[in-house]
């Protein structure tokens, strides 16, 4: 669908955000005439089945060469798939060829489970509910079972400043759960249009039913929920090992219906996190304003193509509308502060 392909690709712009972080950490190869857009599985243990994933290499990728690259891991939305992230490959063509991102592996795994509303965490739900199924240990499938896979098979580079998480609405939560969660790991985060709130969840999100949070025949269970939270993680961070958040949300995303829960429109969210997020010591993060692209303003420098990229794909063709209902996309930004969105109400999360 047309919106999918405008949300994925204006997320690209915002890996130029991370890339700094390890982009000095990967050696600069020949230029080959394309990338490669991979499928693969690994068999996971821990959810006892496999994940599917596609990995993105780059032009100029050759497994047998000294060279090793950073990497991304991308995940996707609630009722989403892979394919939402796998539309960003040419995109990724033009921000590696024109410096504005280093080259890099670019890993987008499929999260089939809870009927695709998992959260990215280990689900505790047993149940049998009527359109549900027994959840899954998600978190600890991917951040064990999938990025040891990964770095057995590419030559990446095997060090948490050269990793990055990303992901958009549910899959923002789950970048930012990995990102504080598993320090060990990530360096720093993508979070667009993160679908996590505080103090607890609205009474109509989909945290709430599909069994993301649930134990037992629970398909949610509030101390769960809270165990998981960002506040929880915060707490615990270990400022030894610091991380950076990026954080970016839209300007058009789905308004809660009910007044009391206006504070948990993503983009109040948003606002709320990165007010947190920044006290955490050991923990530094930015929230561009949309500002720059409303008055036609962009940076200089490389940016200026993930600016301008931004535009182009984010304005609507009116023979062609997006549908009225869609799940929330990806935000675009990068470090110009540049920012679309396509037009369409979203879902809610």
């Amino acid at each position: 669908m047309m919106w999918r392909r405008m949300a994925a690709v204006a997320a690209t712009a915002a890996l130029a955000a991370a890339a700094a972080l390890a982009g000095g950490m990967a050696a600069s190869a020949a230029p080959a005439p394309a990338s490669q857009l991979v499928p693969g599985q690994v068999e996971s243990a821990a959810i006892g089945g496999p994940i599917d994933y596609t990995v993105y290499l780059p032009a100029g990728f050759d497994a047998e060469a000294a060279t090793r690259y950073p990497s991304v891991y991308l995940l996707h939305g609630r009722g989403d798939s892979q394919t939402a992230w796998q539309q960003v490959a040419g995109d990724l063509d033009e921000l590696i060829a024109d410096g504005s991102i280093p080259p890099m592996i670019v890993v987008m795994p499929d999260a089939p489970w809870s009927d695709r509303g998992n959260y990215y965490v280990d689900s505790l739900y047993t149940g049998t509910a009527p359109g549900t199924s027994p959840g899954a240990a998600v978190e600890t499938a991917f951040t064990t079972d999938l990025i040891d896979h990964i770095d057995q098979s590419y030559p990446t580079i095997d060090d948490r400043a050269a990793r990055v998480i990303g992901g958009y609405s549910m899959g923002g939560a789950g970048a930012l759960r990995y990102a504080t969660a598993h320090q060990d790991l990530f360096s720093s985060a993508l979070v667009l249009s993160p679908a996590v709130y505080v103090p607890t969840t609205p009474v109509d999100s989909s945290t709430r039913e599909f069994g993301a949070y649930g134990v037992g025949d629970s398909l949610y269970d509030e101390s769960r929920y809270q165990q998981l939270s960002y506040p929880a993680g915060f707490a615990a961070f270990d400022p030894a090992q610091p991380v950076h958040l990026f954080i970016a949300v839209g300007d058009d995303e789905y308004v809660n219906p009910n007044p009391e829960d206006a504070v948990h429109d993503l983009d109040y969210e948003a606002a709320t996190l990165y007010n947190q997020a920044k006290r955490v010591p050991g923990i530094t993060a930015e929230l561009p304003s949309t500002t720059a692209v409303t008055t036609g303003a962009c940076g200089s420098g490389a940016s200026v193509r993930a600016c301008r990229t931004s535009r182009r794909i984010s304005r609507p063709n009116p023979s062609n509308p997006s549908p009225a209902c869609r799940p929330a996309p990806p935000a675009t930004t990068s470090r110009a502060v540049c920012w679309a969105t396509p037009t369409a109400a979203p879902c809610r999360p």
